[in-house]
């Protein structure tokens, strides 16, 4: 089952080494994964979650659109399958792998007919209350890359974004005190579902997307006092996003409680409370900035990410947004498909893949011993820098 984890970097070529024949690489992998692909209907849980993990791994490291197409059906019910009748785990990588599977397919025939199948049974998890709460997060957030992917079904992507408000909703005014919105054990699905459904925001039709941000841009400032980190960074890079969005189709947007609103997030920005980790108040602080930023003077940090020999530059928050999700599906394969998976690329506006050969590859890419001795001299010089920073001699002065 450990074959995957040397699909790191599909890529890359050995430097200095022999040439390798691609043609037979291939077709040994295809030959793996036609093994995993029999493996998910095992009867052993343990060796059906190992080959969904194998497979997550090798689609999100590589495209492989032909291989996929003609087992497309097949991978489908397996995903099925182990959505319905398995356990938390392994419901967790079935969904996951339908993600991926989507991601690959594009926004064409076959992912619909993929999400017209695996679509009732995500809906089905998501509001089962009986079923775990890792299981029905990663429902959700499937639910929202698959259908976001597959969008030419205006009455489905409606359909979707209500049984996600069914279920972020419940944390608007839940467990309320006097503090403000206590945690609880379904926070974790609540957040999930409330990002997939932002994601889903994002490619709403303009009438639509004015409703909903009649409908939440109110409630959503609650969610702020919630105890867990990442519910407020949510609710707050959400926030962000609707008032983009609220420019964008009104210039003459108003918001009534702008200053409670305003005071919140600076409150947020600048929180030095010591019984937080001083590692969760940089990252609050870091994303509030931004987020205070975006909602008092319209302004957003751009970003750049690399990827070959190209540059992306994410310099809004539906971009972020979109952008953030895919990453945490795809992880260190995102970089690769951004540089070689057409469905990806048109959501990016980046054009068709930029084809280049082996040898163009091999000049732009520097040797060993001069990376080498590039991290020796950025080591010294970081080494030299904080050394001046800690010396009880240095000018505290300057540093103020």
């Amino acid at each position: 089952m450990s074959h995957c984890s040397g699909f790191s970097d599909p890529a890359s070529f050995t430097e200095d080494g022999p040439e390798v024949d691609e043609e037979a690489t291939q077709e040994d992998l295809e030959y793996k994964l036609k093994g995993f692909i029999d493996l998910t209907l095992d009867k052993s849980a343990k060796t059906r979650q190992a080959a969904l993990e194998s497979l997550k791994s090798a689609f999100s490291s590589k495209i492989l659109y032909e291989f996929i197409m003609e087992r497309r059906m097949t991978l489908t019910d397996s995903i099925e399958r182990c959505i319905k009748k398995g356990k938390s785990d392994e419901q967790c990588a079935a969904a996951g792998l339908a993600c991926l599977l989507c991601v690959q397919m594009g926004s064409g025939i076959e992912s619909e007919e993929i999400f017209k199948t695996l679509g009732p049974v995500l809906k089905k998890i998501v509001c089962d209350g009986t079923a775990s709460i890792q299981a029905r997060q990663a429902c959700a957030t499937c639910l929202g890359i698959c259908c976001f992917i597959v969008t030419d079904d205006i009455t489905e992507l409606y359909s979707t974004m209500e049984c996600l408000e069914n279920i972020f909703t419940k944390a608007y005014q839940r467990d309320r005190d006097t503090n403000g919105v206590s945690s609880t054990h379904n926070t974790a699905l609540h957040i999930s579902a409330l990002l997939a459904w932002t994601l889903l925001l994002t490619i709403c039709p303009v009438n639509e997307v004015k409703k909903k941000i009649e409908m939440h841009l109110h409630k959503l400032p609650s969610l702020l006092s919630c105890d867990d980190l990442n519910m407020r960074i949510a609710a707050g890079e959400t926030l962000a996003l609707l008032f983009e969005l609220a420019r964008e189709t009104d210039a003459d947007f108003f918001y009534e409680d702008m200053e409670l609103l305003t005071e919140k997030l600076r409150a947020l920005a600048t929180d030095g409370n010591k019984h937080r980790a001083k590692v969760d108040k940089r990252k609050q602080r870091s994303v509030f900035r931004d987020v205070l930023r975006a909602v008092e003077e319209r302004d957003f940090p751009t970003e750049m990410v690399k990827f070959g020999p190209e540059r992306m530059y994410i310099d809004c928050w539906v971009k972020k947004q979109t952008y953030d999700t895919f990453k945490e599906i795809l992880g260190s394969g995102m970089q690769y498909h951004l540089q070689s998976n057409d469905f990806l690329r048109n959501v990016f506006e980046l054009g068709p893949p930029v084809m280049l050969d082996a040898a163009t590859l091999k000049t732009m890419k520097i040797s060993r011993f001069e990376r080498h001795l590039y991290n020796s001299a950025a080591f010294k010089a970081r080494t030299k820098a904080r050394s001046k920073c800690r010396d009880k001699r240095a000018d505290v002065g300057e540093f103020f």
